[in-house]
C-alpha cells in the first residue's frame, strides 16, 4: 500500500501552501505544531516539512519550528529547505529532523551532496527533484536547472541514492491531480526506488491512483487544508 505523508509548509513560522510555488500565491492555515498534532492523533507516523523561507533565502530559517514539532510529538518527520551548508545539515539533524530532503546542491554542488550521503547515509537523505518543464528546479523553484530528470536521478541512483521525492511544479498547490505519466516512467527506469510522489492531489481517488500505478509514496498537503480528503478517511488507509 501507498505510504501516506502529509506535508506542512513554513513561512514566517506559519503553515501555508503555495500555488505553483509562487511566494505571492500563499494561503495561511495557521499554527504547523497544531497541525502536526493533528496528523499525529489521526495516526500519521510520518510529516514532510519545508522551511519556504530557508528554500528563499538559502540558508536555513525555521529551526525552531521543527524543534518544537519533533520535541512535542512522535511523528518522523523529513526536512527540506536551504540546507546549503555543513552547518545546515547538522542544524536541521540537531533540532529533531530524522531525514532531510537535498535537491538544490545536488545540482550546484555534487561533491557536497556525495560527501553528505556518504556520512549520514541513504537512508537519511532524500534526493529532491523538483521538475519544470523536464528540468529539475533550484532555490525554492526560483531557477531551472540544465539537469534533465531521468540522468539526474541515474547519477544519484548509481552513488546510493534510495529515496527520491519528485514534484512537478505545474501540479503543485493547484488540486489539478498529480502527473502519474511522469511517475510511471521514473518507477519504469528505476523499478527499485523508494519514489515519493508530490504535487497535484487533489482527492482519494487521485491517490488510490499513484497506488494502482504503483508508486511506493506520497506527499500531500494543500487537499488536506482545503478540506478535499477527509483525515478519518485516510487513517483507515494508512
Amino acid at each position: 500500500m501507498i505510504e501516506l505523508i502529509p506535508a506542512i509548509d513554513i513561512i514566517e513560522g506559519q503553515c501555508v501552501r503555495l500555488t505553483k510555488g509562487e511566494y505571492d500565491q500563499k494561503t495561511v492555515y495557521g499554527s504547523p505544531l497544531e497541525m502536526a498534532r493533528e496528523f499525529e492523533r489521526l495516526g500519521f507516523s510520518r510529516l514532510h516539512m519545508v522551511d519556504l523561507d530557508g528554500a528563499k533565502s538559502r540558508h536555513i530559517v525555521n529551526s525552531a519550528v521543527l524543534r518544537s514539532i519533533t520535541s512535542e510529538t512522535n511523528l518522523i518527520v523529513d526536512f527540506g529547505g536551504g540546507i546549503k551548508t555543513n552547518e545546515d545539515i547538522e542544524q536541521a539533524f540537531s533540532a529533531g529532523a530524522q531525514m532531510v530532503t537535498i535537491g538544490s546542491v545536488a545540482v550546484t554542488n555534487p561533491d557536497l551532496f556525495i560527501s553528505w550521503l556518504d556520512k549520514y547515509g541513504a537512508e537519511r537523505l532524500i534526493l529532491g527533484a523538483d521538475v519544470r518543464n523536464g528540468k529539475i528546479s533550484i532555490n525554492g523553484w526560483k531557477e531551472d536547472s540544465e539537469e534533465d530528470l531521468l540522468p539526474f536521478l541515474r547519477k544519484y541512483i548509481e552513488a546510493g541514492v534510495k529515496n527520491v521525492l519528485c514534484t512537478e511544479i505545474s501540479k503543485d498547490g493547484t488540486l489539478a491531480g498529480p502527473a502519474i505519466g511522469l511517475y510511471k516512467q521514473v518507477m519504469e527506469a528505476y523499478p527499485t526506488l523508494h519514489l515519493i510522489a508530490s504535487g497535484g492531489v487533489s482527492c482519494i481517488e487521485d491517490i488510490n491512483a499513484l497506488d494502482e500505478a504503483g508508486i511506493p509514496a506520497v506527499v500531500f498537503g494543500k487537499a488536506i487544508y482545503e478540506g478535499k480528503i477527509d483525515l478519518k478517511e485516510l487513517r483507515v488507509k494508512n
